[in-house]
């Protein structure tokens, strides 16, 4: 990984700001992420966007107001939907998982995430663990430095290298109690893995996290790689040109059923419609779903 952010952890603080910014009925406020992206970062990601709507959106071209009018519709239909969704679902399960007995929260791959920031009195309670790779991890503390954002004393930045560390010895070196209750959280990462990568981790964490102890992901439904609606295929083309191509994708029984040969059962499965029904319903924005990507949230056994 690059010692800077990627251009998927860039790309999703882009769409959280921008909500919070313009969104008139926000699905999930992130009153931070604006202040992790520069603002010629902001600039030239909003330019991106706008020189690339023959390519999201050449269909729509010469049917906007403004530029402001084509940025709102390609941030909202190709941009924003799946960070949102899945920040607002992740924090809601957290918030459950605390009065079900967790006492720790890990964020795996934490990138651009603003939790901890914006809470710091669950901070207070809870340690929170920030895993990255460690020049991903310092570009973020830079960011944090260079915004004038505090850093609460219940965090701790675990350094990691997925490819070659293990994960429980790097969080027990940063104060990880493997006797409490976890909740992990892996988003915007497993699609981007081969299965056998999937599993080791799965495997780590039901080997090592007590009984009870939750992992939530997003992941991609197993019509992705042959799915011929346009957003789809825009994401796909997106994440290849950004070096970091999807690599896998489950139907949910299959996704349920290796879940479960690794020590954990799923507790709550959202598809798509499930999605939309619970976040994107009754809405004007353009803001819905996006197709094929799917939540699982998953207890150790």
């Amino acid at each position: 990984m690059e010692n800077k952010a990627s251009m998927t952890s860039l790309m999703s603080a882009f769409g959280r700001a921008y909500h919070n910014a313009h969104a008139r009925d926000p699905i999930f406020r992130d009153t931070m992420a604006g202040e992790l992206v520069t603002d010629a970062e902001y600039r030239a990601i909003g330019g991106y966007i706008l020189s690339g709507i023959d390519f999201f959106a050449p269909d729509k071209k010469g049917t906007f107001r403004d530029d402001d009018d084509a940025l709102r519709y390609l941030v909202h239909t190709q941009i924003a939907p799946t960070p949102l969704a899945r920040a607002a679902w992740c924090e809601d399960a957290l918030r459950t998982a605390v009065h079900t007995g967790v006492r720790q929260y890990v964020i795996l791959g934490a990138g651009l995430d603003t939790f901890a920031y914006r809470e710091p009195y669950f901070c207070a309670q809870y340690p929170v663990f920030e895993v990255d790779h460690p020049q991903t991890q310092a570009d973020k503390r830079k960011r944090l430095t260079r915004a004038g954002i505090d850093v609460p004393d219940g965090v701790h930045y675990v350094p990691l290298d997925f490819t070659c560390d293990n994960l429980f010895d790097a969080l027990l070196s940063a104060g990880y109690n493997p006797k409490k209750k976890t909740f992990f959280s892996w988003l915007g990462v497993s699609m981007y893995l081969d299965r056998t990568a999937i599993e080791h981790l799965l495997d780590e964490i039901a080997a090592h996290a007590p009984k009870g102890s939750s992992l939530v992901f997003d992941y991609a439904s197993a019509a992705l790689f042959l799915s011929e609606d346009r957003r789809v295929q825009n994401m796909l083309a997106m994440a290849q040109a950004g070096g970091e191509a999807m690599r896998s994708s489950f139907d949910p029984m299959s996704l349920e059923r290796m879940a479960g040969d690794h020590g954990f059962l799923v507790h709550e499965h959202l598809m798509t419609a499930d999605i939309q029904k619970r976040y994107f319903a009754n809405r004007d924005d353009d803001l819905s779903a996006f197709p094929c990507i799917c939540f699982a949230h998953a207890v150790v056994q």
